[in-house]
C-alpha cells in the first residue's frame, strides 16, 4: 500500500509499505477521507512521534475490508468513523469506562500507524458504523467533533449563558456550534475577518474586538497570549474551558494570574473524548451530525487528492492560504 511515513523530524515519505494484517480483535480499515490536525503539524515537523518509522493521521472515516476473527465478519463493508485511543482498559480510569484519561493508551497516528495512508488496522472496539445519512468527509470529522462537544460539556449547564470561544479553527467552530445547540449564546473571536462568513454559517457571531465580558469562555488555540486573552474575557465567577494544544510552555503574567484570582474564575481542563456507551461525545456527535445539528462540511476549507497531502500540511505549517479544516482522499486506491 501507498503511505506517508515519518522516518524522523521534517522527513516524511511517501512509499510502499506492507498492508497490515489484522489480529482477532481488530479489522483492515480502507481509509477513505483523512483530516490533518493542527497536531499534526509540530508531530510531523518539530518534535516527531514516539517512534520512527510512523504513519502519522488520526483524524479519519473508512471502509472495513477484513477483520481478524470470524465474530465480527458483521462489520465487513461497513463505512466507519475510528475513535483514535486504544485505552489499556486496566488502569483505575478505564475500570470507570473513563477511557480518554487512561493512563496507559495507545494512539493511532502518533504511537502507532494511522491513516495517511490507503490502510490502517485498527480495534473492532474502536470502529463506530456511520449512517448513510452521514458523508465520509463528514465521518472523518467526527474526532475534532467530539473533542469539541467533550470540552463544551465540560461547563455544564449552558442555557442562556454567553459564551465565547478564541480560536478560529475548525475544533473552535465545532465547539461554538455544540454550545448554541445547548443554549449559549455563542461567539467565537479571531484575528481578523477571514473567516467571519464561515462563523455566520455556522450560526455563531463572530468577534474580532470586544469590551464584553463572557459567563464561559474556551481556549482552543493553546498560545500563551490566546490563554491570557480568554482570562480577561470572563466575567466574575465565569468559566474557562482550556481545549488548545499547548504551544509549548505557557508563562502567564502576574496580572493575568491575578485576574483568576480576583476574578474567582474557575478553569478546567479537557482533553480527547469519551466513547463508551450510548451517551457518549462520539455516539452524540454522530446523531448531531445525522439530524443536521452542527454544520460540519461547511468547516472542510480544501479537500486534496492523497498524493497532495503535503501540500495540505505545508499549507497549515506556513499559512500560505486561508483554512479551517485539510482534508485529503479520494485517490487511496491507487496501485
Amino acid at each position: 500500500m501507498r503511505a506517508y511515513v515519518l522516518h524522523g523530524v521534517g522527513d516524511l515519505r511517501l512509499e510502499e509499505r506492507p498492508r497490515p494484517e489484522p489480529r482477532p480483535g481488530w479489522a483492515l480499515v480502507k481509509v477513505l477521507a483523512a483530516g490533518i490536525c493542527s497536531s499534526d503539524i509540530p508531530r510531523i515537523f518539530q518534535k516527531g512521534t514516539y517512534h520512527f518509522p510512523t504513519i502519522p493521521g488520526h483524524e479519519f472515516c473508512g471502509l472495513v475490508e477484513r477483520v481478524g476473527a470470524p465474530e465480527d465478519q458483521g462489520w465487513i463493508g461497513r463505512r466507519v468513523g475510528v475513535y483514535p485511543l486504544i485505552p489499556c482498559k486496566k488502569c483505575p480510569s478505564c475500570a470507570k469506562g473513563e477511557y480518554e484519561t487512561c493512563s496507559d493508551y495507545d494512539y493511532i497516528g502518533s504511537r502507532r500507524d494511522g491513516a495517511f495512508g490507503e490502510y490502517v488496522a485498527v480495534p473492532v472496539w474502536n470502529l463506530l458504523a456511520l449512517p448513510d445519512a452521514v458523508s465520509s468527509q463528514a465521518g472523518a470529522m467526527l474526532e475534532p467533533a467530539a473533542v469539541a462537544l467533550h470540552c463544551v460539556k465540560r461547563l455544564g449547564s449552558l442555557k442562556g449563558k454567553s459564551l465565547c470561544i478564541v480560536g478560529t479553527g475548525a475544533i473552535g467552530m465545532l465547539a461554538g456550534q455544540w454550545a448554541l445547540a445547548l443554549g449559549a449564546k455563542a461567539a467565537v473571536k479571531g484575528r481578523n475577518t477571514e473567516k467571519a462568513a464561515l462563523a455566520e454559517r455556522c450560526g455563531l457571531a463572530y468577534l474580532t474586538h470586544t469590551g464584553q465580558e463572557f459567563d464561559c469562555v474556551i481556549e482552543a488555540v493553546g498560545t500563551p497570549e490566546a490563554i491570557g486573552e480568554s482570562i480577561a474575557l470572563a466575567k466574575p465567577g465565569g468559566e474557562l474551558a482550556l481545549m488548545g494544544n499547548p504551544s509549548g510552555d505557557i508563562p502567564l503574567e502576574q496580572d493575568i494570574y491575578w485576574r483568576i484570582l480576583r476574578r474567582q474564575l474557575r478553569l478546567s481542563g479537557t482533553w480527547n473524548s469519551s466513547f463508551a456507551g450510548d451517551g457518549s461525545d462520539w455516539r452524540e456527535a454522530l446523531k448531531g451530525m445525522e439530524a443536521g445539528r452542527i454544520q460540519i462540511e461547511a468547516l472542510v476549507s480544501h479537500m486534496l487528492p492523497f498524493s497532495r497531502l503535503m501540500e495540505g500540511l505545508e499549507m497549515m505549517r506556513d499559512k500560505t492560504q486561508a483554512f479551517c479544516k485539510i482534508m485529503v482522499g479520494g485517490d487511496f486506491a491507487c496501485g
